[in-house]
């Protein structure tokens, strides 16, 4: 009887179908087994079992377990909304994508598996606490994970912008270059270059500028790390080229490179230039010291002046004084030559790729609750310890020559009440180990007033400022 019933499941229902147009007939079959079109998450499942991620989510988890017969525990919640995101959910509803995928539900161990509403009941039970109840271990745990460079990290720091719909709180009227005009939130990154990690970031209201709070943010950033791990040089645009965060790296004697902001002070001294090192027939490099209006102290500045052409765009700012070429202009405090800073400088390029990862991959603006102040998967899910050595420090696939290659299925015995063989194309990226580093500073955001900026910051930190 058993060979029978296990002959019937492996069965297949042939069922010849006529196309709208063309004359060959096509022939679907059908099964009663459980197929997965996400057949590529079984090393990602394998990566996550290895670092003993399930055990840890469980350990760490601040609520008491569920003492209902039908409630799913917190632990399998909050990786059903991992493993949503991973396959291309961008909504909390888009989480009943997965619930009738019974070969997935047997890969994660998961007996049933959550909707939307109790995915997101999950997030609003945590206050601010719990935030740090449960994420802040997660953190410490994954510390063993990281591998730091002989030479250090490079600290990037840049900010992005999150457009917002309806009447989220903290969202301001800010600047949005897709949307003007409307309401965004305004957050500020910094980011491992090497690791490709986000090491400390904070949720800002909109109408926050990009270096609002910048030496608070950094000094919350360096307490995350441990006392081994070296900062071999800070980058960032001319957003943040402010004299108090530049005096604060040189107190804590970090090298930097930050682009300078064209200021006439500056215009005039770049137009009176006349010696010059050619690195080829379009770059040539010179540098200057000079003390701004409101410094305390002369810095240094490296010049680059590129040739324009017409077969490549000229990166830089345009002098009305000398027709011809662009500018670009750093601030550092290494001693390096002046073609080892800008050059250096160029690998802050890919910091772009990591915030464009994370807005258009993994969409943290879409999945939204209405307070600021709950951990929301924008401000919380996606920066921690669990998510972030997944959604980070990505390392893509390189792309088959051949063109939209065809699923893996991966089959399970776990029964299903019909279920047709998915004919959806996927395609699944298998992160490696990140790395996260606990927060032991309490927070140093001085109070917000006036137009009541708000921040959060997505790494929990012991006390908050007064809003």
């Amino acid at each position: 009887m058993t060979k029978t019933t296990t002959a019937d499941a492996h069965k297949t229902d042939a069922t010849p179908v006529t196309p709208l147009f063309g004359g060959a007939k096509v022939v679907v079959d059908e099964t009663s087994k459980a197929v997965t079109p996400f057949g590529g998450l079984c090393s990602f499942i394998v990566y996550l079992q290895q670092i003993g991620f399930g055990a840890r989510v469980a350990q760490a988890m601040p609520f008491p377990a569920l003492t209902s017969p039908n409630g799913i525990p917190l632990a399998h919640t909050l990786t059903a909304f991992l493993f949503a995101v991973v396959t291309g959910a961008s909504r909390f509803a888009h989480v009943d994508w997965l619930r009738g995928d019974r070969a997935l539900h047997a890969l994660l161990g998961i007996g049933r598996f959550p909707g939307d509403d109790t995915v997101r009941d999950f997030f609003r039970r945590f206050t601010q606490r719990h935030i740090e109840e449960f994420w802040r271990p997660l953190w410490s745990w994954l510390l063993t994970l990281v591998v730091v460079p002989l030479a250090g990290f490079h600290l990037d720091l840049d900010s992005t912008v999150f457009c917002r719909e309806g009447k989220q709180e903290g969202a301001r009227k800010g600047y949005n270059p897709k949307r003007r005009g409307r309401a965004s939130h305004h957050p500020l990154l910094a980011v491992l270059a090497e690791a490709q990690f986000i090491l400390h970031g904070w949720l800002r209201s909109g109408n926050c500028g990009s270096a609002r709070g910048v030496v608070a943010f950094l000094q919350e950033a360096l307490a995350l790390a441990p006392a081994g791990l070296k900062i071999a040089c800070v980058r960032a645009d001319s957003g943040f080229c402010e004299n108090g965060l530049l005096s604060f790296l040189e107190e804590k004697k970090l090298p930097y490179i930050v682009v300078a902001r064209m200021t006439s002070s500056i215009r005039a001294r770049c137009t009176g230039l006349t010696e010059w090192t050619a690195l080829d027939d379009n770059y040539a490099v010179s540098e200057i010291r000079l003390k701004l209006h409101g410094w305390t102290v002369e810095r240094r500045f490296v010049v680059l002046r590129e040739r324009e052409r017409e077969d490549k765009s000229a990166v830089g700012r345009r002098l009305i004084e000398v027709p011809g070429y662009t500018f670009r202009i750093f601030v550092t405090n290494r001693p390096e030559s002046a073609e080892i800073i800008w050059r250096d400088y160029n690998g802050r390029a890919c910091i772009e790729q990591r915030i464009e990862e994370l807005k258009n991959d993994w969409r943290p603006a879409a999945f939204v609750c209405a307070s600021f102040s709950a951990p929301n998967p924008p401000s919380s899910a996606y920066s921690s310890p669990s998510t972030c050595s997944v959604f980070t420090s990505v390392k893509s696939r390189p792309k088959s020559p051949t063109a939209n290659p065809p699923p893996c299925a991966v089959r399970s015995s776990s029964p299903v009440r019909s279920s047709a063989s998915s004919a959806n194309k996927s395609q699944s990226n298998c992160r490696k180990p990140g790395a996260a580093f606990q927060n032991t500073s309490p927070s140093l955001m001085p109070p917000c007033s006036g137009d009541r900026q708000l921040r959060r910051s997505w790494i929990p930190t012991r006390y908050r400022p007064a809003l």
